[in-house]
């Protein structure tokens, strides 16, 4: 391994579980990846071969090409993280909040395509915060390009979105005679 702190396998995988027990969610291989390379001693193969035997140790869940940790991974990652550097683990933090900040928002975000029977779609849009959902619409789009074009702006502006409803709901409209 290249020179950093990260020395061996073993501070490698306690690396990896140190992370994998401060993210928000399951996260992707280059999600993780992207974490580990906090210090100079992590490299690409080292860490893919890391991570498929923490998944064969039972230490990660690997479903659905995202990694979580397992209350094993946890247990056993908490007993030994103390001896990851502390600059190590103050990086990964920094890191992981980021992340974390990114996760969060993205469950928050959703949107669904449902497939109909005369080919076109139900899009369900959903805004949630910490206490649950703000606002979940249903709505015809004609076609799948149609569907993520529409799904691609409400996640890139749902406060927008959200606030726009609002104010035409809330408006005062009289009747013009």
């Amino acid at each position: 391994m290249p020179m950093g702190f990260i020395q061996s396998e073993l501070d490698l995988k306690l690396l990896v579980l140190y992370i994998m027990s401060r993210v928000a969610g399951p996260v992707t291989f280059l999600q993780l990846l992207e974490l580990a390379l906090c210090d100079e001693g992590v490299d690409y193969f080292d860490f893919a071969e890391a991570a498929a035997e923490l998944v064969s140790t039972e230490h990660l869940l690997l479903e659905d090409e995202r990694y979580s940790i397992t209350e094993k991974g946890r247990k056993n990652g908490a007993i030994c993280e103390s001896s990851l550097p502390y600059s190590v683990r103050v990086k990964c933090d920094k890191n992981v909040t980021k992340l974390n900040s990114r996760l969060r928002r993205d469950a928050q975000v959703r949107s669904e395509r449902i497939p109909r029977n005369d080919g076109t779609f139900t899009l369900r849009l959903a805004l949630d915060d910490e206490h649950g959902n703000l606002l979940t619409v249903d709505m015809l789009a004609a076609t799948e390009q149609q569907c993520d074009r529409l799904s691609e702006q409400f996640k890139a502006h749902p406060e927008q979105i959200y606030n726009g409803i609002l104010d035409v709901l809330l408006t005062d409209y009289e009747e013009k005679e």
